[in-house]
């Protein structure tokens, strides 16, 4: 009888160890979705809705479900939805999607944001940045220099809302950098500061001096010497071989210019800046090329556009990328802890490997590895 009482238990607890499993196993995984569905930046959002669409489809989970709220990108409507989100039992969101909707989150209590923010300073608790951070660049802009044996480098940052970002991945990052420029985006103030950092006027000097010194002397080639000398526009070197430039679109297009208005051509010295995300506005520009940066895998955009086309006649915007990668990572991270536990999915470190690339996550941050391109010729080449 005992024999048999002990069979019954041991089959009680490996019924009721097979029944927890297949709870866990079934268990819901509810992700929420803070998007401007309504104001200026609404097409944004509905991209990002489509992309999501399309990242349920890929996974074909019926334990996945996604539930949007509008922001209207405004922060008063951004925390009104996150606690309609919270009513309904939900604890992780993928949103909001731009920093100043954020403004309001620490006052929830339980719940975590993967914001689509490339931010990472005076962040909400609660929020996790997920965009493509300047620290995220820098790293791969190391390995660059590192390779290429740069050792005279160079940073501008324009004096806008991010140079603080700047200055603090400089440091996580660890790049060794000569001097760090802080520079004025007004056209004039920043062709004096080019300038000033160039010694563009002393090597301009040199070059005067030198011509009246050959044309005073009784050299015998000094007709070739000074058809020689006329051609150039400055004498001396700079003290640098690389510039990275933290700008983007027809404000670097200005930085880069500058540089050439002081002779400091991108064939003679490396210029490299934030990721650009395939400007194709830069193909045409062929004085200020070469140009390296940091970026996503181009292979895996193009092929997200084409998927993205393919099922809804239109391409997508960046962050509709992002975004459907973080439905993926979610999804993964749950795999190895239950959806409740919400605020640890980001804690522990681990890898990723999206559309986007390679996310790194750990202690509730989110980094790229990046992959790094040039432009030139007219067009994009993959280095790295």
């Amino acid at each position: 009888m005992y024999k048999y009482l002990k069979l019954i238990v041991i089959l009680f607890f490996y019924f009721l160890s097979f029944s927890s499993e297949k709870v866990i196993a079934v268990e819901k995984i509810k992700i929420g979705l803070l998007v401007p569905m309504t104001g200026d930046d609404k097409e944004i959002g509905i991209q990002i809705i489509k992309s999501i669409r399309i990242a349920l489809k890929d996974i074909n989970s019926k334990n996945l479900e996604i539930y949007p709220k509008d922001t209207n990108s405004n922060p008063t409507k951004t925390i009104n939805a996150a606690n309609e989100l919270k009513k309904m039992g939900i604890n992780i969101v993928i949103g909001p999607v731009f920093y100043k909707s954020l403004s309001y989150l620490d006052e929830i209590e339980g719940m975590t944001f993967v914001s689509l923010t490339n931010k990472t300073l005076n962040l909400p608790k609660s929020v996790i940045s997920s965009g493509i951070n300047a620290t995220s660049q820098i790293n791969a802009i190391k390995k660059f220099t590192e390779m290429n044996k740069l050792n005279k480098v160079i940073f501008l940052t324009p004096n806008l809302n991010y140079e603080s970002e700047i200055k603090r991945a400089i440091k996580k990052s660890k790049i060794k950098i000569s001097k760090l420029y802080v520079y004025d985006t007004e056209p004039t103030k920043l062709t004096a500061q080019i300038e000033k950092i160039t010694n563009y006027k002393i090597r301009k000097q040199n070059l005067s001096d030198e011509i009246k010194r050959v044309e005073d002397s009784d050299l015998p080639d000094k007709e070739r010497q000074l058809e020689k000398l006329k051609k150039k526009y400055t004498i001396g070197n700079v003290n640098f071989d690389t510039v990275i430039i933290s700008d983007f679109e027809e404000s670097l297009k200005s930085v880069i210019t500058s540089f050439l208005y002081t002779d400091v051509s991108p064939k003679k010295k490396y210029i490299i800046s934030f990721n650009q995300w395939f400007d194709e506005s830069f193909l045409n520009e062929k004085t200020i090329q070469p140009i390296y940066y940091p970026s996503i895998d181009k292979d895996n955009l193009d092929s997200f556009k084409k998927k993205f086309f393919d099922e809804f006649n239109e391409y997508p915007n960046y962050l509709s990328l992002l975004s459907y990668d973080l439905v993926g990572l979610i999804y993964y991270l749950t795999l190895e802890n239950s959806i409740l536990d919400a605020d640890k999915l980001f804690k522990r470190k681990n890898s990723f490997k999206g559309k986007i690339g390679v996310f790194d996550v750990e202690n509730n941050q989110i980094n790229h590895r990046l992959n790094f391109y040039k432009i030139n010729g007219g067009k994009f080449i993959k280095i790295f």
